[in-house]
């Protein structure tokens, strides 16, 4: 019989805020920091950078739940969805910071710069597409889009390509973390890919084999 799929199995409120809370502690941390002169000379770069950083950070975790509970070491999947969200909140603060506190609301200087400078193209496009995963991050757009739900958050593999060129390139030169970090992105959103063709792979298999498998009936 073709292999059905595991149905999505949801932490409980306690456990989502649990984690939500201690994951933005970082932020909370560095906020403090900043709000006491305590991040150097440039304190809104430097707020900037721990922001996407930390947002890089939960998007790796994110993307080796999966291969972690492949390999038999843990299984953390019910709790994908509120790291994927942490990723979210966390570029949604590193894009505030650069908007507000970086180039102060001026639209035009935020176009120009855009425009201009190709990491911050990429970067914007991987928060542009990270939107929609972190809006369809509910129960109710899990029932009401079904398939459509699973083929739409796939869109994660493209997110961590983007926000791998997009870290790399923002770091005047290459670095140890700069590398490593792009790295696993690279290395995990490929794995991801492969896992999915695999998987497609084996349903249309076993698709394909199902009508041998029922017995034939005679007239």
């Amino acid at each position: 019989m073709p292999s059905r799929r595991a149905p999505v199995v949801f932490p409980s409120r306690l456990e989502l805020w649990l984690i939500t809370l201690i994951g933005l502690v970082p932020a909370g941390l560095y906020f403090w920091y900043g709000a006491h002169n305590q991040l150097g000379a440039d304190p809104v770069n430097v707020f900037e950078r721990w922001l996407g950083l930390w947002g890089v950070r939960f998007l790796v975790v994110t993307l080796a739940i999966a291969p972690l509970r492949d390999l038999g070491v843990i299984n953390l999947v019910r709790y994908r969805r509120t790291f994927g969200l942490l990723v979210f909140w966390y570029a949604v603060m590193h894009v505030a910071t650069y908007g507000v506190l970086d180039q102060h609301l001026d639209l035009r200087a935020v176009f120009g710069e855009v425009t201009t400078k190709p990491f911050l193209m990429v970067g914007l496009a991987a928060f542009v597409l990270l939107c929609p995963l972190a809006a369809t991050s509910n129960r109710w757009s899990i029932r009401t889009l079904g398939r459509l739900w699973g083929t739409l958050h796939r869109g994660v593999y493209v997110v961590a390509a983007l926000a791998g060129v997009h870290f790399l390139m923002a770091f005047k030169t290459y670095t140890v973390t700069s590398v490593g970090y792009a790295a696993a992105l690279f290395v995990l959103g490929a794995a991801g890919v492969v896992r999915r063709v695999r998987h497609n792979g084996r349903r249309r298999m076993s698709a394909a084999n199902e009508p041998m498998r029922r017995p034939k009936t005679t007239g």
